[in-house]
């Protein structure tokens, strides 16, 4: 008779139940699928909440603009980037000196943002003489213009065509606005005062090319 072999209950084999297996591998997966949907949801939430603040932060707040052209210049040179605070003037008014940017209509169908300096506000009378400015009858001192401009001998080395201009007073809710560059601005001097309604805000900051960053 063949000697059979005892083994015991501790050690009994037990075979493996292959569809509770299954199923638990099966719940593992879909565990892992739906942490990943989770984490994909939270992304897609994350970055629809950052573009949603970006847009409502370029809408109401503040606006890069870039400057390409020589009006502003020394203070503002061609490929500089400025930023612009849209609340500015919902919070207090306009005042003289600060550099705007303005929607200036050309056309039916064409508007041009423009950027420049606020120079005579409403109900001032703004005049030029010899290519300074004066306001109510007082010279306005202007230590942003160029000196090597401003030390020119010729009147026209320095203010172009615009030597001089008659006392004009500036109408309510409009402001009068010249570029640092006096030479080369097209400005008020050529297109009259502007609608305060038409101000987009306030240049406030230099942010690009990082050499240039300078508060305004």
């Amino acid at each position: 008779m063949s000697e059979g072999i005892e083994i015991s209950e501790d050690s009994a084999l037990v075979e493996p139940d292959d569809a509770a297996t299954g199923e638990a591998i099966r719940a593992d997966l879909s565990e892992k699928q739906r942490t990943q949907m989770r984490a994909v949801w939270e992304w897609v939430f994350v970055v629809v909440i950052a573009i949603g603040a970006a847009l409502l932060i370029r809408l109401f707040l503040f606006q890069q603009y870039y400057i390409d052209g020589p009006s502003m210049q020394t203070t503002l040179m061609p490929q500089d980037r400025v930023l612009v605070n849209k609340m500015s003037y919902k919070l207090h008014d306009i005042h003289r000196g600060d550099v705007i940017v303005f929607d200036r209509v050309t056309n039916e169908t064409q508007h041009d943002d423009l950027i420049k300096r606020v120079m005579g506000l409403a109900g001032e009378t703004l005049e030029i003489r010899s290519c300074i400015v004066y306001v109510d009858g007082v010279l306005v001192d202007e230590p942003y213009l160029n000196p090597e401009q401003t030390s020119q001998i010729e009147p026209s080395a320095r203010c172009g065509s615009h030597t001089d201009m008659a006392p004009t007073v500036v109408p309510e809710h409009t402001v009068f606005v010249m570029g640092d560059n006096r030479v080369q601005s097209f400005d008020s001097r050529d297109f009259g005062p502007i609608d305060t309604d038409k101000v987009r805000g306030r240049a406030f900051v230099v942010i690009w090319p990082a050499s240039a960053w300078a508060w305004l």
